[in-house]
């Protein structure tokens, strides 16, 4: 992972952390000859990792160098960033109608 500047680790809890993953999304094409081809291209996601909270994907909020890997928040990205619910937090849509009809989910 690149490095932060100081600024950038101001807006983010000096308590957390950015990480990044990289995935890969990948396309199927057929050759000249039947043959199909797979294409792949790195997907980077950078999170902020806070100790006793979920991670939060901050990837669309920051700005990144593709030549060089070096990330960087704005200025006002405290009032961007969202707010991550651990998974215990979230209900699922057919939960809440069971309980709210008396049903079994």
């Amino acid at each position: 992972m690149a490095s932060t500047t100081s600024s950038d680790t101001k807006a983010v809890s000096s308590k957390c952390r950015l990480a990044e993953i990289v995935q890969y999304k990948c396309d199927i094409e057929v050759g000249k000859r039947s043959e199909p081809q797979v294409h792949c291209w790195p997907v980077p996601r950078i999170f902020r990792i806070c100790p006793g909270r979920p991670a939060v994907e901050l990837t669309r909020f920051v700005e990144m160098d593709m030549s060089t890997g070096e990330i960087s928040l704005p200025s006002d990205a405290s009032q961007q960033l969202p707010k991550g619910k651990p998974w215990r937090d979230i209900a699922r849509y057919d939960e809440k109608v069971a309980v709210s009809t008396g049903e079994k989910a």
